[in-house]
């Protein structure tokens, strides 16, 4: 669903919160009274927030404001980063090994997390012991081209075993 931020007569409230253009506050003030004030300056009122009372509404140009905010989420990245995976197989081998620990490194570096998965399927799932090496090889390739946190420990999940992993903040 589109959220569209609500400006001029679309603004619900009687009364609003009013901010000019300059970032100066001008005091709660009647709709139309702020309405009016925009107007004259050829602006827009624009309802910043609509989680208080009386909702807060800046003067400015709405083109503007949009392009702003649409920017603003463009940059913004997400604190624990996204979530990636990486799938290592039963068989993999050690060549492969190598490369996925050179993408896994590019991740970290992004500040992504990453959650390391081998799926195990028939007589793979009697052979754990030997999964679990190649998981902790797999660690310890990539410790050595990034320094890792264990977020998750490696677990055995109903496909087999996974974990999730993430750069170690150095001090």
């Amino acid at each position: 669903m589109y959220n569209r931020t609500p400006i001029n007569n679309y603004i619900r409230a009687r009364e609003v919160r009013v901010i000019d253009e300059a970032g100066k506050q001008l005091g709660v003030l009647p709709i139309e009274k702020a309405l009016s004030l925009a107007r004259e300056k050829n602006l827009d009122l624009i309802q910043v927030t609509g989680k208080v009372e009386p909702p807060v509404c800046k003067i400015a140009d709405y083109g503007k404001y949009l392009y702003r905010q649409h920017k603003k989420e463009k940059t913004a990245k997400p604190k624990g980063g996204e979530l990636k995976g990486i799938r290592l197989t039963f068989g993999i081998s050690e060549h492969d090994m190598q490369i996925r620990a050179k993408q896994t490194e590019k991740f970290l570096k992004d500040g992504d997390v990453l959650k390391v998965e081998m799926r195990l399927r028939g007589r793979e799932k009697a052979l754990q012991n030997f999964a679990r090496e190649k998981f902790a090889k797999f660690v310890e390739l990539v410790n050595k081209l990034v320094f890792v946190k264990v977020e998750r420990p490696m677990k055995k999940e109903f496909g087999g075993l996974t974990m999730i992993i993430s750069k170690k903040e150095s001090k």
